[in-house]
C-alpha cells in the first residue's frame, strides 16, 4: 500500500529518482545493475531501495543470491502518472544518460525474465 507522503518524501531525493528512472525504464534491476550504473556503494544503494520499498513503490523478487526490485503493480493510477512525467521529464538530462549508458554496457548483468 502506497503511502502518500512517503511516495514524495521519495521523490525529493536526488539518488532515489535516479534509481526510480532506471527501474521504470528497464522493467525491473537487480541490485548489483543499479549500484553499478550510478557509480555509488552497494549499501547505499540498498538503504534507498528500502525506503522505496516501504513507501510502498517498489516490490522485491528474490532468484538464488540476486534480489530484483520493479514497479510495485498496485501503485494508484495517480502515483504511475507521476512518475511516468518524471522519466519523461528527466530522460534527456545528462545524469540520468549517464546512468542510463553505464547500465547498458554493466559486463555480466544478471539474466532476468523481463529481458
Amino acid at each position: 500500500m502506497l503511502r502518500e507522503q512517503a511516495f514524495f518524501n521519495v521523490l525529493s531525493d536526488e539518488t532515489r529518482r535516479r534509481l526510480l528512472a532506471l527501474v521504470l525504464r528497464e522493467g525491473e534491476l537487480c541490485v548489483c545493475e543499479l549500484f553499478y550504473a550510478l557509480e555509488v556503494s552497494q549499501p547505499k544503494v540498498s538503504r534507498h531501495l528500502a525506503v522505496m520499498r516501504e513507501a510502498g513503490l517498489f516490490s522485491v523478487r528474490r532468484e538464488g543470491t540476486w534480489v530484483f526490485y520493479r514497479l510495485d503493480a498496485q501503485l494508484p493510477q495517480w502515483a504511475a502518472g507521476i512518475l511516468e512525467l518524471m522519466t519523461q521529464g528527466s530522460a534527456r538530462a545528462p545524469l540520468f544518460q549517464h546512468d542510463a549508458r553505464r547500465l547498458s554496457v554493466m559486463p555480466e548483468r544478471p539474466a532476468t525474465c523481463c529481458r
